[in-house]
């Protein structure tokens, strides 16, 4: 039934003692949630494997206090991912240097955080 994060969890119950004191009901529910944990993990290594991001980048990790243009409230309004949903673009576009890949990649990195498949192109092939 590929339930590797109950099984994990259910061997690490038996290994520590603390948990013969618990009920039945508060160790199935932490075998459910490492279950549900593991394949939420999964999901989201699978997409961005797929994704093939050339930055490890977080909406977290924009840095909005350097001059380059950006507005706080946009990128934050497109990290909510509702342009996705509503099939809508972005393109992103500035002068080298300024992070637009950065934010390129923290913007898939969230897209897929929720659920969205990704796939990261340079323009030039892209357009191939």
């Amino acid at each position: 039934m590929k339930l590797f994060g109950m099984a994990g969890e259910l061997t690490r119950q038996m290994q520590v003692p603390d948990t013969a004191t618990l009920s039945f009901e508060e160790r199935l529910s932490f075998l459910v949630d490492m279950e549900m944990t593991s394949r939420e993990n999964r999901r989201l290594s699978r997409l961005l494997k797929g994704a093939r991001l050339r930055d490890s980048a977080c909406i977290e990790d924009i840095d909005f206090r350097a001059h380059r243009g950006l507005e706080r409230s946009v990128i934050l309004s497109l990290a909510t991912c509702d342009w996705i949903e509503k099939r809508r673009n972005v393109l992103i576009t500035g002068p080298t240097g300024v992070g637009k890949t950065f934010v390129v990649c923290a913007l898939a990195h969230t897209g897929c955080r929720q659920g969205h498949p990704a796939i990261y192109y340079r323009s030039s092939r892209l357009f191939r």
